[in-house]
C-alpha cells in the first residue's frame, strides 16, 4: 500500500490524506477543509480509479480565480504517490 499526507497550497481544504494499492488503484481520499459536499462527491468518483486516470481527469482545473482547486490539488499528491 502507499499511503500520503499532502498539505495542499492555494485552497480552502488545507490537507489530503490518500491511500492506493501497489497497483496505483486509489483505495481512499480524505480531504480536511475546503467544500466538504463536493470534495466527499469527489473522493467517492475517485475510489477504484487508477491514478493515472484521475490524473488526467482532475489536473489543472481552477476554482474561480485561483490558479488551482481542490481537484488539481488532489493530482499533485496523487504525482507525489507514484
Amino acid at each position: 500500500m502507499k499511503h500520503i499526507q499532502y498539505k495542499t497550497q492555494g485552497t480552502c481544504s488545507q490537507l489530503i490524506d490518500v491511500t492506493a494499492d501497489d497497483n496505483d488503484i486509489i483505495q481512499q481520499v480524505y480531504f480536511l477543509g475546503g467544500c466538504n459536499g463536493n470534495l466527499q462527491g469527489i473522493c467517492q468518483l475517485v475510489k477504484g480509479k487508477k491514478i493515472d486516470e484521475v490524473i488526467e481527469l482532475l489536473d489543472g482545473i481552477r476554482c474561480g480565480t485561483k490558479g488551482t482547486s481542490c481537484p488539481d490539488q488532489l493530482c499533485r499528491a496523487l504525482e507525489q504517490l507514484k
